[in-house]
């Protein structure tokens, strides 16, 4: 897959893809199902298929001191774009400039001129322009005038109503893993390097991964049972674990992370990249009388986790 980041310096061979249109936070079922139309789309025109983002998400440049809202960074939400075959990512700077053209702009200078789209593909409430003045009907006009085809995707409904990333972000905030990835179509993930620790769970025989959730919408706080992938490294592969996201109330922290214990390994897994799954939410953080109850609670954790793990 072949990143491009500015829409006003595009190779010859970066063009003519069928996109689909939006910010894809989470990369859910809906977002899936427009992909998959993009993708049909370009076959029948022979062109490559192409996903066209913006980075930051535009809630994040109008709002950046808002509470942390985001399902995935931007690296997280490219890896799951490559397993689903997208050959092109046009994730554009989102900024001042491009934030004041008018959907006409967008359309021209962005679409057509710019990334020179053969067809694209979005959603029936896909807003653009300054403004977000523009919306699909209108980009509908803007491509018969300009010769880029069009498809209107209609909304994606799941057993439990709308497919959406705002009802992904209930789900998960209830602590509701399963209800999240019956959205999602895969186990809400949160990836990234595994970064240094007060290597406390180290001295109760309990080592952990630890991952910053910065700028990552939280989940409940509590312990998970959890699906890890270690993405780089000698150690690379999939293994089952238990994890605590929260801010430690057991040791005074402050801070929410992400610590996973992974069963039955020993290595070094700093700087390493992990993509963690939450797949079953076990118990809330709580704090203890004692170390030696906390450890048979982890040891309880731990136990329950295997069982639920090992069922999948």
């Amino acid at each position: 897959m072949h990143i491009i980041r500015d829409f006003q310096y595009v190779t010859e061979a970066d063009r003519g893809a069928s996109a689909a249109i939006g910010n894809f936070d989470g990369v859910h079922l809906g977002h899936r199902s427009v992909i998959d139309i993009a993708r049909e789309a370009g076959a029948a025109i022979n062109a490559p298929l192409g996903i066209l983002t913006f980075e930051p998400h535009p809630r994040e440049y109008f709002a950046p001191d808002a509470p942390p809202f985001r399902l995935m960074g931007p690296e997280a939400r490219a890896h799951r774009l490559e397993k689903l075959g997208v050959e092109r990512l046009y994730e554009i700077n989102f900024n001042a400039a491009l934030s004041a053209l008018t959907p006409a702009e967008f359309a021209r200078k962005v679409i057509s001129d710019g990334l020179g789209l053969r067809h694209v593909v979005v959603g029936a409430d896909f807003c653009f322009g300054k403004g977000r003045a523009g919306n699909a009907g209108d980009l509908e006009a803007f491509g018969a005038e300009m010769g880029f085809g069009v498809t209107i995707a209609r909304l994606l409904e799941g057993d439990a109503g709308q497919v959406s990333s705002t009802a992904i972000r209930r789900a998960l905030s209830e602590g509701d893993p399963k209800r999240a990835a019956s959205m999602l179509g895969h186990w809400h993930r949160i990836e990234g390097p595994v970064v240094g620790g007060e290597q406390r769970g180290r001295a109760l025989g309990y080592p952990t991964a630890n991952m910053s959730i910065a700028g990552l919408h939280p989940p409940r706080f509590g312990v998970y049972a959890v699906l890890v992938d270690i993405l780089d490294g000698p150690h690379k592969g999939t293994y089952h674990g238990a994890a605590s996201l929260g801010v430690r109330p057991m040791f005074d922290g402050e801070v929410a992370n992400l610590e996973t214990f992974i069963f039955d390994f020993s290595g070094d897994l700093y700087g390493t990249d992990l993509s963690v799954g939450l797949v079953e939410y076990l118990r809330p953080e709580e704090t203890f009388d004692s170390l030696e109850i906390f450890i048979a609670q982890m040891d309880a954790d731990c136990l329950r986790a295997r069982q639920i793990l090992a069922a999948l």
